[in-house]
């Protein structure tokens, strides 16, 4: 039980400490190498590339929307216990989250083959995920007791918590199928460093009047915790070896699994292009390190009873023990080694984008970039782009949703900026920007939004930033 309230009190806390998966300002953002992993398909004029190893993508954000560091630890003169019951544990719902990401390239190349129109990508990367819903009635029951809470049904559900770290492998092929289609696809195949997840919970606890005694109280449990990898890091801990196994466990001796990615963008005329992807569409197979919980079952209990006249001469017996032995019978927690089946936080992008500004080849003063392709039949690219963009991410307690809207300057070929207005449940004032930077073949890009936070980040509910070095070569041919 002392390893479940861990990774639960874990799950939770860890996400305050990171700094997303929405990559909103790097989707459809062509410059950068690092697009085609958030849309295959994207159109691209890169002859090769290669980024920086380790830090050629170094991505990562933090979201609580019920409450902020500030809201509890601001210096506002309040007591911090009526801050806690009156921002959290009252003031938050169950559909309230705290959630993180974090993704660190290892490894990202990507070449154009004797085909002009077939651009091959690949690499390898660390994918840290978790999301935590906050357990309204947990915390209310912890905080508060039961004792007063005649009929009222405490939710066993509202615990629900998933995160992974995992070594994601992947090669991909971009083919532009004709002027004004491109489309894409990425195989991925995955290997599950750790794995906890607690999704599948239900049941309550009640009080209702007793019969015998002033209360009867009711527990009907059906939770699960599963978890995949703890057993070998806690051993590797003790030995000192945490590095070598975290590495091992990366390089294939972990759990296996499958996925794809899928893109594309069609330009409906000239100037406006509509792009979509869906992004880790795949599964882990969960075998080789597994430890899992559960207590499944339903008891009902008056408290102790006793019988003065009848139990006169056993009045030394332990009849709490009694008590707690007859609960678990009925109530069992068990532990098993079986493997499990997780599948990714699947994502879903779309954009429509409108560029302006007169072509290159008109006979009237051009805004727009050089075309750096050199294809035989190069794309025109516009100095401004204008659009939106809505993003899905499948979560355990439904799809959650963003969406944005971005206007892009390129300044030349060296200098593109990107400014973006998102709206989703952290914020509904997320103003982001991209910077992408480039000095003859050194790709530079950063990317950060919610910069009206930055302010006070201890009062933000999100946070979220992308960098990234890449060596770049351009030209269709």
């Amino acid at each position: 039980m002392k390893r479940i309230l861990s990774i639960c009190i874990l799950a939770v806390l860890s996400c305050n400490f990171l700094q997303a998966q929405n990559k909103q300002i790097l989707y459809d953002f062509n410059e950068i190498p690092q697009s085609l992993m958030v849309n295959p398909g994207v159109e691209s004029d890169f002859k090769w590339y290669t980024g920086i190893p380790m830090i050629s993508g170094i991505s990562g954000y933090a979201g609580s929307n019920g409450v902020s560091v500030n809201d509890i630890f601001a210096e506002d003169g309040l007591d911090i216990n009526d801050k806690i019951r009156d921002r959290m544990v009252y003031g938050m719902g169950r559909r309230d989250e705290f959630s993180g990401n974090v993704q660190l390239e290892i490894l990202n190349i990507g070449f154009r083959s004797g085909n002009p129109n077939l651009f091959y990508s690949g690499g390898a990367y660390l994918e840290f995920d978790n999301i935590t819903y906050w357990p309204r009635d947990y915390a209310q029951l912890i905080f508060d007791g039961n004792a007063d809470q005649l009929n009222r049904r405490f939710d066993l559900g509202d615990l629900k918590t998933r995160g992974s770290l995992v070594a994601v492998y992947h090669l991909g092929v971009n083919k532009k199928v004709d002027k004004n289609l491109t489309i894409g696809a990425r195989g991925k195949l995955y290997s599950g460093i750790v794995d906890y997840n607690s999704t599948r919970n239900s049941g309550y606890l009640v009080n209702t009047e007793g019969q015998n005694n002033i209360l009867n109280t009711t527990l009907n449990a059906d939770l699960q915790l599963r978890t995949s990898g703890f057993g070998q890091l806690d051993e590797a801990s003790d030995n000192e070896t945490t590095g070598n196994t975290i590495m091992k466990r990366a390089l294939f001796g972990g759990d296996l699994g499958l996925g794809v990615d899928l893109g594309f963008s069609y330009r409906l005329n000239e100037q406006t292009v509509f792009t979509a992807s869906v992004l880790d569409l795949g599964f882990i197979y969960h075998s080789g390190d597994t430890q899992n919980y559960s207590l499944n079952g339903i008891a009902s209990s008056e408290g102790i009873q006793i019988n003065v006249l009848r139990e006169l001469s056993n009045l030394n017996r332990d009849y709490w023990q009694d008590l707690v032995d007859e609960i678990e019978e009925l109530v069992p927690f068990e532990e098993n080694n079986s493997a499990y089946l997780t599948f990714r936080p699947t994502k879903v992008n779309a954009s429509l984008r409108y560029d302006f500004g007169l072509p290159k080849g008109s006979a009237e003063d051009c805004d727009c970039t050089i075309d750096p392709s050199g294809g035989n039949s190069p794309r025109i690219a516009y100095r401004n782009s204008v659009g939106g963009h809505l993003f899905l991410i499948n979560r355990p307690r439904g799809p959650q949703a963003a969406i944005t809207g971005f206007y892009m300057r390129r300044l030349g070929n060296i200098l593109a900026v990107k400014a973006t207005y998102t709206a989703d449940k952290f914020s509904y004032t997320n103003l982001g920007f991209g910077l992408n930077l480039q000095a003859g073949p050194i790709n530079l890009y950063a990317l950060a939004d919610n910069l009206l936070s930055y302010g006070n980040i201890a009062a933000s509910n999100y946070a979220s930033f992308q960098l990234g070095l890449n060596i770049i070569s351009w030209g269709r041919k």
